[in-house]
């Protein structure tokens, strides 16, 4: 018989446990191979190294958000990209910034964990005229359309988290260093463009479904004006996040249960 481990400190009594039960898996803390490793203390560097952050996004997600930020030791990762946010985390060097940027269609939230800066916001690149000093628990909101920039004014790593909405970057985004998200930045300003984790052409495999159903509709010699209310209605669903067959699903359901008379009327001309 043995006690099972506790993370955190526990104020009840231990319950004996058998000796064959699995042990519980933490966020953080490594999987250890035997009970010696197990019960030796990991140095918050050494679980900083070891820690490998993976974007969860669309999966049900928790995290301790503010010792992840401080443990972070890259420029940006994302951490949970979902069909309407993201979540970033992100380190800022000595003496380095973000970069002046501006995002039109996309509203940006920050909060520093650790260190001091100074944020910066305008309707123009020449015009910031929203300035502050920022540290520790400073959260920062930038409206979609507005240039900013966060310069670290502090002597170590300036440690943030980021959300997005809606999201910003790729799917599974890890730029290791400034230099890294600069470059990923002018590649998706090249030929092959990444627009909300998809480059064009995947955009197209993705909505491939849609385009089989609306040549059946073709087939079927529906009208159209109604295949056409549809299928458009239906893409602008996938632009909000749905998934083309569900998008499929409920502007059908529309039609079937009379909430859209209109489609009733187009597909009855």
């Amino acid at each position: 018989m043995y006690y099972s481990p506790y993370m955190y400190p526990n104020y009840n009594v231990n319950v004996p446990m058998p000796y064959n039960r699995q042990q519980p898996v933490y966020w953080g803390h490594p999987q250890a191979t035997n009970m010696e490793s197990f019960y030796q203390p990991m140095q918050l560097e050494d679980r900083a190294e070891n820690m490998g952050f993976t974007d969860q996004g669309k999966q049900p997600f928790v995290i301790n958000i503010e010792e992840a930020a401080e443990r972070n030791r890259t420029f940006r990762t994302a951490i949970w990209t979902g069909n309407h946010l993201q979540v970033t985390l992100m380190s800022i060097g000595v003496g380095e910034d973000i970069g002046l940027e501006v995002h039109p269609d996309v509203d940006q939230f920050l909060r520093i964990e650790e260190g001091h800066g100074f944020v910066q916001i305008g309707d123009t690149k020449t015009n910031l005229n929203f300035e502050k000093r920022v540290s520790e628990n400073s959260a920062i909101m930038v409206p979609a359309g507005k240039w900013h920039n966060l310069t670290n004014t502090g002597n170590k790593p300036l440690k943030l988290y980021t959300i997005y909405a809606p999201p910003e970057h790729p799917f599974g985004t890890v730029h290791q260093t400034k230099a890294d998200a600069t470059a990923a930045e002018e590649g998706n300003n090249s030929a092959s463009p990444n627009y909300f984790g998809r480059t064009p052409d995947e955009w197209v495999q993705h909505t491939e479904f849609l385009v089989r159903e609306g040549l059946e509709d073709v087939k079927r010699g529906i009208n159209a004006t109604h295949i056409l209310q549809e299928f458009i209605l239906m893409g602008v669903l996938v632009g909000k996040g749905y998934s083309p067959e569900r998008a499929y699903e409920m502007v059908e359901e529309w039609e079937r249960t009379g909430e859209s008379k209109l489609l009733q009327q187009s597909k009855n001309m």
